[in-house]
């Protein structure tokens, strides 16, 4: 089989994630399954129910199984533990000298299935991919990492390292079998540094955010009489990265596809006075002790702002979400803020 780079930054590449076991994978794919049917009539009632209502109101409805998600971890024990976070090699103490050496983990594993046939979010698709990076660049891959952040002024973004002084790092928490708050056991991301080993801030995510929607709404505009600086990214190369891949899925948003690194809902609205969907990108992140999102609703600019040159991108909504607390649901908080920006903004 050949596992290609586009496979492995769409989670498509067969490579396992931290469960070894590919018959409890698939158990729990099959649940996930089942449960879309069983809330798929409640979803087609409300649909109908909803019609001939304002679009306003049609688009704040989120669908009943994220819902009942929220309404459950509401009023769940507080003891109660994600399932994923139950695997041993989320707990990893080993100090891995460089990601070509933390590929010995997985690399003897078979893997779950041919490339390109199923979708499986994978971690260690992303070290894999770590270790492609450091061979083409031929930098180490922290170090290619930190230049790009330092190139995008991201000057609070730096390695999870447990031995270094990092001003301002915060302390991460979980809930115990008890139900009680407790300080986040140690762990080494050294094994993950693509997947989940970086510390970052509020403030850096929304730079990298802007920088992202200013890369892929360059292109568009015309008239600038060349000031306007060209993005980081080429345009094509982002809208590339927001194309959903077939055969992917999204676990935090039942709206969209995976693509490249990311998650996507692409704008669609199937009859008049119905429910609204608007494009936007958005990733979550989970580690040890803390949760995240990134979000971005890019602005949907009419014919008049592109030609003219009036207004310059980066012009939509970027929200950025980060909790020192494990296995907390941040997506439809982050995309409730941005349409409520969004809404004030046409409002206005």
């Amino acid at each position: 089989v050949a596992v290609t780079t586009r496979l492995l930054v769409s989670h498509l590449s067969g490579i396992r994630h931290y469960e070894k076991d590919i018959t409890k994978v698939k158990e729990e794919k099959e649940k996930a399954n089942r449960a879309c049917k069983l809330t798929k009539p409640c979803q087609d009632k409300e649909q109908k129910e909803k019609e001939g209502k304002e679009i306003e109101k049609t688009d704040s409805v989120k669908p009943r199984k994220e819902h009942e998600g929220e309404v459950k971890s509401r009023n769940s024990k507080p003891g109660r533990r994600n399932k994923e976070f139950e695997q041993e090699e989320y707990y990893l103490k080993e100090k891995f000298e460089s990601v070509i050496e933390s590929l010995k983990i997985f690399k003897n594993d078979p893997l779950f299935f041919k490339p390109g046939d199923q979708f499986l979010y994978s971690t260690y698709g992303f070290t894999l991919l770590s270790a492609v990076v450091e061979r083409v660049s031929g930098q180490k891959f922290t170090d290619y990492m930190l230049k790009m952040f330092r190139d995008l002024d991201m000057l609070s973004t730096v390695l999870d390292d447990n031995e270094a002084m990092i001003y301002n790092r915060a302390r991460c928490y979980v809930y115990n079998k008890k139900g009680r708050l407790v300080n986040a056991p140690y762990v080494d991301n050294s094994y993950k540094w693509a997947g989940g080993g970086f510390l970052s801030s509020v403030g850096d995510l929304l730079k990298f955010g802007n920088a992202l929607l200013y890369s892929y709404q360059a292109g568009q505009f015309k008239n600038t009489d060349g000031k306007l600086l060209p993005g980081y990214l080429k345009p094509d190369t982002v809208a590339m990265m927001w194309t959903p891949v077939p055969k992917t899925e999204v676990s935090w948003d039942r709206d969209g596809k995976y693509a490249m690194a990311w998650a996507v809902v692409e704008k669609k609205q199937e009859c008049g006075c119905c429910r609204q969907q608007r494009h936007y990108a958005s990733h979550t992140g989970g580690a040890v002790g803390a949760s995240s999102v990134l979000l971005i609703l890019p602005e949907e600019l009419d014919s008049e702002a592109l030609d003219t040159g009036l207004v310059a991108p980066p012009r939509g909504v970027v929200v950025s979400i980060i909790c020192n607390m494990q296995s907390v649901s941040l997506n439809s908080t982050a995309l409730k803020i941005a349409r409520e920006f969004d809404k004030e903004k046409w409002a206005q």
